[in-house]
C-alpha cells in the first residue's frame, strides 16, 4: 500500500508540474489581419503534419481485428511523426463514438485514446487542431455501427437547421472542449498545445445562408460560455452559395481542403501532375471579411498516386496563398498500412511508403521556410524554388541547404556545403550516401565526429494499393535484409566505429573505408580517433526523440511475390528487356524465364536467367531468336532450395515438370517495326478510356456497339447534360502502349482516328498530353461521309491543359494555362485526349473506334 501511495503521489506531482509548465508554453493567437502568431514572440506561425484516426472508426476496429494494443500503436506512429519533422496534427472527431442522442459526452475507450494521443503528440512538440464533430457514421470502408449518438438521428444536411440537433450539438461541443485530459490534467480549452477548434467537418448547409450564419453563431456562443479563448475555425470550401455567411460571423479561422486529382480512382494514377498544383486560386477572396481570417488546410492529398514529387509543390502553393496550417489526410497506422484499408485512395506511412514519407518531410521544411504569400513563376519554372526541387521524370523531391540534405529518391545533386551538414534523410543513393535498400534512412550529426544513423527495413509494393482494399490482401511487404552502405560524412573519416543503439540490435562493427554492411536499426557512427564530449547512449534525449528509439514493422513476406508488368507491345527482330520486382522471405537462388516454346520431351529448352541489378529489381533480355510468334508468351520461375514457383500464377512447380498443367503466361504482342503505333483499341465499353464532363453534373455514358462480326468494335457515347455550357472529355493514358515503339514514334507523321455516326457534334479538339504535363491539340471537323480521320502531328498546337479528374474543392480552376512554350515531341506523349468545343444537347452522340499513330 505504501508503494502504491508513493507511486500515486509521484504521478500527481508529475501531472501538477506538467500543468504548471503549460502556463509557460507559447500559444497561438490570430491577429486583426488574420495571421496566426506566437503569443511570446508575436512572429508568424507555420504548421505542417497529418490527420491520423487510430482512436476512431475503422482504424480503431482494425487494431482489434489484428490484436494490436492501441496505445502501443500510437506510440509507434507518433515517433515517426517526429522523425518526419511534423509539428501539426488534425483530427475530425467521430462524435458518433463519444456521444449519446442528447449530445452528452461519453467517456469511453475512444475518448481515452484521443487523450493519450494528444499527450504523446505534446511530448514531441506537435500542435493539435481538433474538429469537434464529423456528423457522419463510423463505418467506412465497412458498414456504419449505430451507436445511438445524435448524429445518427439527423440527416447530415439537416443537422445544422434542426432545432433538436442544434441543441444536441451545443451540449456536445460544450462538454467536449471542457473535458479534462487525464494524461495532461488539462481541459482542451486550457491545453496550450491545442491550437484551436474547427466546429465540424465538411458541413452540408442545405437551408438559407442566414440559417447557416445563425447556426455558426450559436456554436460560437456555446464555446464562449465554456470560457474558450482559442481560435475557432469553420470550413468555407463547401456550400459556395453560403460563403458570405461564414465571413459574417466572428470565426477567426477558415479551413480548406485540396485533392488536386480527385479521389477513389480504384487504381494507381500515372502522369505528370505538377500543373495540377501550380495554383490554388480562391475564387471568393474578395468577399467582405476574407482578409481578416486565418487560413488552414484541414485535409489535402494527391490521392491515388505513389509518386514522391508532389508534396513540396503543394506546400509551396499553399504558402503562396497564405496558408499557415497544412495537414495531409491521412497517415496510415503502421500496424495496418501493409493493407491500406483505412482510406484506399490515400496511402502514406514512413515504413510502407518511404519515398512519399521523405517527400512529406521535405514539404514540412517548405512550410516553415517559404514566406507567406510569396509568389513564384508558373510551372515549369517553379519546379526549382528557394532551396527545393521537384521532378516528375526523376520522381524526386529534394531539399539542399548547408545544414540539411533530404531527397525522396536517387539523386545526383551535390550538397551545397558538405562540411556544414547536420541532417540527411533520404531514399536510394546520393553523392554522399550509397545504399541499395528500399527503405528510408536518417543520418544526424550529434557532435563533431559522431553521427546517428537510422535505417528502415525495405518496403516493396506487391499489389496496387488503391484497388479494392482488404485486410486479407497485402499491398506492400516488408523485408529485413543486410545491405552495403557507403557514407561520406564530415568529421567521420574512414574505418569508423559502428555501434548499435536500439534494443535487440547486435550489428556492431568497424567500417572498411567509407563502406560497411548494415541492417535495419539505429546506430552511432563514430570517428575511430575521436572521443565524444558527451556520453551518448540509448536513453539520451536529442531533439524530440531518444537516441535508442527505433520503430519498424517485422518482415512479413511469407512467400515470394513477383511484380511484373509485361510490355503491351514490342517490335519484331529486337531483343526484349523485361524487369520484375521479386521479394520474399529470402533472396531466390535463381530466377529464370521460359517462353511457351519449351517442351518436357525436348533435351534442349532455351531459357534466360534474370539478374538482380539492385535492391529487389531483376532484369533479363529475351534475345530476338527466342521470340518466334506475333505474341510472346513467357513465365518467370523463382528457384529456391530445390523448389520452383512459376508466375504469373504463383504456383509451385516448373513448366518442364511432366505433370505441370497450368498454362497462364505473361504476354507481349510482337509487331513489325513499321506497324502503326496502336494507342486505343476498343475491346469493351470502357477500354481504359476515362470520360469526364465539366461541370460534373453532366456526364458521358459509353456502350459497346457494332453491326456485325466483320466490323471493328466501337463505343457509342451519349450525354447527360445538366448545363448548357457543359464540355465533355475523353482521355486515355497511352504511355505503356507507346514506350516500346521508339522507332515507330520517331517516324510517325499523323494521328489516325476511327470516329463514326457523329450526331450533334460538329468538331472536336484532339491531341496529346506529354510528360511535361502540357497539352497539344488540333481541331478535328467531323463529317459523316467518312469514319477515318487523319491529324498531322505538325498541326498540333500547345493548348491549355484541362485538370482531370475534377479537383476538390469545387471552386478551383479546371485548366492550367502555361506561359512557357515547349515544342511538341511525340516521344513524350503520355495520354491521348479528345474534347468537345461547342455546346451539344442530349440528342448528340458519337462512336469511337481504334486510334493509332503512323
Amino acid at each position: 500500500m505504501r508503494i502504491f501511495i508513493t507511486t500515486l503521489c509521484c504521478l500527481l506531482l508529475t501531472l501538477s508540474l506538467w500543468a504548471q509548465e503549460s502556463q509557460n508554453i507559447p500559444t497561438i493567437y490570430i491577429d486583426k489581419s488574420g495571421v496566426m502568431r506566437w503569443s511570446d514572440t508575436h512572429r508568424e506561425a507555420s504548421f505542417y503534419g497529418v490527420n491520423y484516426t487510430l482512436p476512431f472508426a475503422h482504424a480503431y476496429r482494425a487494431m482489434n481485428y489484428l490484436e494490436k494494443d492501441h496505445k502501443e500503436a500510437i506510440d509507434r506512429d507518433v515517433y515517426h511523426f517526429a522523425r518526419l519533422g511534423f509539428n501539426a496534427y488534425r483530427i475530425h472527431v467521430w462524435d458518433v463514438e463519444i456521444s449519446d442522442g442528447k449530445g452528452n459526452l461519453i467517456e469511453n475507450n475512444h475518448l481515452d485514446l484521443l487523450d493519450y494521443l494528444i499527450a504523446k503528440l505534446q511530448e514531441r512538440n506537435i500542435r493539435i487542431l481538433i474538429t469537434t464533430m464529423t456528423n457522419f457514421g463510423n463505418g467506412y470502408p465497412e458498414r456504419n455501427q449505430d451507436t445511438g449518438a445524435f448524429s445518427y438521428l439527423y440527416d447530415k444536411c439537416k443537422v445544422h437547421s434542426d432545432e433538436n440537433a442544434i441543441i444536441a450539438q451545443e451540449n456536445y461541443i460544450s462538454q467536449f472542449v471542457t473535458h479534462t485530459n487525464p494524461y495532461t490534467q488539462l481541459s482542451y480549452i486550457n491545453d496550450p498545445f491545442i491550437v484551436g477548434f474547427e466546429i465540424n467537418n465538411e458541413p452540408c448547409h442545405a437551408d438559407t445562408p442566414q440559417q447557416t450564419e445563425d447556426y455558426i453563431n450559436r456554436m460560437l456562443t456555446a464555446l464562449k460560455k465554456t470560457g474558450n479563448k482559442k481560435p475557432v475555425f469553420y470550413n468555407v470550401s463547401h456550400n459556395m452559395d453560403h460563403v458570405q455567411a461564414y465571413y459574417n460571423t466572428s470565426i477567426q479561422g477558415t479551413t480548406y481542403q485540396w485533392y488536386p486529382i480527385g479521389l477513389v480512382a480504384g487504381h494507381t494514377r500515372k502522369g505528370n501532375f505538377l500543373p495540377y498544383v501550380d495554383n490554388y486560386k480562391i475564387s471568393f477572396s474578395n468577399v467582405k471579411g476574407f482578409d481578416k481570417k486565418a487560413k488552414a488546410v484541414y485535409e489535402f492529398d494527391p490521392a491515388d498516386i505513389t509518386y514522391s514529387y508532389m508534396y513540396p509543390a503543394m506546400a509551396r502553393t499553399f504558402r503562396s496563398n497564405g496558408f499557415q496550417w497544412i495537414t495531409q489526410f491521412a497517415y496510415d497506422p503502421i500496424d495496418m498500412a501493409w493493407a491500406n484499408t483505412e482510406y484506399q485512395t490515400h496511402f502514406l506511412n514512413l515504413a510502407y511508403t518511404p519515398n512519399k514519407a521523405i517527400s512529406m518531410k521535405i514539404a514540412a521544411e517548405v512550410t516553415c521556410s517559404v514566406s507567406m504569400n510569396k509568389e513564384y513563376s508558373p510551372y515549369p519554372n517553379d519546379t526549382i524554388f528557394d532551396n527545393f526541387r521537384v521532378s516528375y521524370t526523376q520522381d524526386l523531391s529534394e531539399l539542399n541547404i548547408p545544414e540539411k540534405f533530404y531527397y525522396s529518391n536517387n539523386t545526383s545533386t551535390i550538397p551545397v556545403n558538405v562540411e556544414n551538414l547536420q541532417s540527411i534523410a533520404g531514399c536510394g543513393s546520393s553523392p554522399i550516401v550509397s545504399y541499395e535498400g528500399t527503405g528510408a534512412y536518417f543520418i544526424d550529426r550529434l557532435e563533431s565526429g559522431l553521427w546517428r544513423l537510422e535505417v528502415m527495413p525495405d518496403a516493396v509494393q506487391i499489389n496496387d494499393p488503391f484497388a479494392k482494399p482488404s485486410l486479407n490482401k497485402e499491398v506492400v511487404t516488408i523485408a529485413w535484409n543486410e545491405w552495403n552502405m557507403k557514407v561520406s560524412l564530415p568529421g567521420l573519416g574512414e574505418d569508423f566505429i559502428i555501434r548499435t543503439i536500439n534494443e535487440g540490435n547486435s550489428h556492431n562493427g568497424l567500417s572498411k573505408g567509407i563502406g560497411f554492411s548494415i541492417k535495419p536499426g539505429a546506430y552511432l557512427l563514430c570517428n575511430k580517433d575521436y572521443q565524444p564530449i558527451k556520453d551518448w547512449n540509448a536513453s539520451t534525449k536529442w531533439g524530440n526523440i531518444t537516441l535508442g528509439e527505433y520503430v519498424a514493422p517485422k518482415a512479413h513476406a511469407k512467400t515470394f511475390s513477383v511484380v511484373h508488368s509485361p510490355a503491351k507491345i514490342a517490335e519484331d527482330k529486337q531483343p526484349l528487356q523485361i524487369e520484375a520486382q521479386i521479394v520474399g522471405p529470402s533472396f531466390p537462388d535463381s530466377v529464370i524465364v521460359y517462353t511457351d516454346k519449351i517442351s518436357f520431351w525436348s533435351q534442349s529448352n532455351p531459357y534466360v536467367k534474370m539478374e538482380r541489378v539492385h535492391g529487389y529489381t531483376y532484369r533479363a533480355c529475351i534475345p530476338a531468336d527466342m521470340i518466334k510468334d506475333d505474341n510472346l508468351k513467357y513465365n518467370i520461375i523463382v528457384c529456391k532450395d530445390n523448389k520452383n514457383i512459376t508466375y504469373p500464377e504463383a504456383i509451385e512447380g516448373n513448366p518442364l515438370d511432366w505433370d505441370f498443367y497450368r498454362n497462364k503466361y505473361y504476354e507481349t504482342r510482337i509487331v513489325n517495326p513499321e506497324t502503326p503505333v496502336e494507342l486505343v483499341k476498343i475491346t469493351d465499353g470502357y477500354s481504359n478510356i476515362e470520360t469526364y464532363g465539366i461541370p460534373e453534373s453532366s456526364y458521358i455514358t459509353g456502350k459497346l456497339t457494332g453491326n456485325d462480326l466483320t466490323e471493328t468494335n466501337r463505343i457509342k457515347y451519349t450525354f447527360s447534360i445538366k448545363d448548357t455550357d457543359s464540355r465533355f472529355y475523353w482521355r486515355k493514358y497511352i504511355k505503356d502502349e507507346a514506350v516500346a515503339r521508339k522507332t515507330a514514334l520517331q517516324n510517325s507523321k499523323a494521328l489516325y482516328l476511327n470516329i463514326s455516326n457523329a450526331k450533334g457534334i460538329d468538331k472536336l479538339k484532339v491531341g496529346f498530353v506529354t510528360s511535361d504535363g502540357f497539352t497539344y491539340t488540333s481541331v478535328l471537323n467531323l463529317d459523316n461521309r467518312t469514319n477515318l480521320y487523319k491529324i498531322s502531328l505538325e498541326s498540333l498546337q500547345q493548348d491549355k491543359t484541362v485538370l482531370l479528374p475534377a479537383p476538390y474543392p469545387v471552386f478551383l480552376e479546371r485548366y492550367f494555362v502555361p506561359d512557357t512554350k515547349i515544342p511538341f515531341n511525340v516521344e513524350k506523349i503520355e495520354s491521348i485526349i479528345l474534347f468537345t468545343i461547342d455546346s451539344i444537347d442530349e440528342k448528340s452522340s458519337a462512336e469511337f473506334g481504334n486510334m493509332w499513330l503512323k
